[in-house]
């Protein structure tokens, strides 16, 4: 059984990336108040898409050693995409949060957490299981 398997790997990788995803909601309800601030997001999902390059659709053909695979993702060099969010919502003062909205992302983002836990101790523990039924 393979330790650094694309599961694994991506799993940890959605771990790491909701957890920026929380801090950047809680900023976001952190300054709720605060006049001008426009309202955070972080999109993962497309960078962890390229980076398990899915069905090899997004990979290219490199006939040469000079050419680069700039489509087949990987993730050592996996970022995110911080933006800003034009939700349309904007107060008097510029203020671009909706704090019933960034709660409801939020909770939402700790039960996808909680999942990829779950998944992460589960795929762990068949790993711990096919080493001691080596034994």
């Amino acid at each position: 059984m393979d330790v650094n398997d694309a599961t694994l790997k991506a799993l940890a990788a959605s771990l790491n990336f909701r957890q920026m995803r929380q801090e950047v909601i809680a900023s976001n309800i952190a300054n709720a108040e605060t006049p001008g601030y426009k309202s955070k997001r972080i999109d993962f999902e497309a960078a962890l898409a390229r980076a398990l390059d899915i069905e090899k659709q997004q990979s290219l053909n490199t006939d040469d050693d000079n050419h680069f695979n700039v489509g087949g993702g990987g993730f050592d060099n996996l970022q995110p995409e911080t933006y800003e969010d034009s939700n349309g919502v904007v107060s008097n003062d510029g203020n671009t949060v909706d704090r019933e909205a960034e709660m409801a992302l939020m909770a939402k983002n700790k039960i996808l957490y909680d999942a990829s836990v779950q998944l992460l101790n589960k795929k762990l523990g068949l790993m711990k299981y096919a080493i001691n039924a080596e034994r």
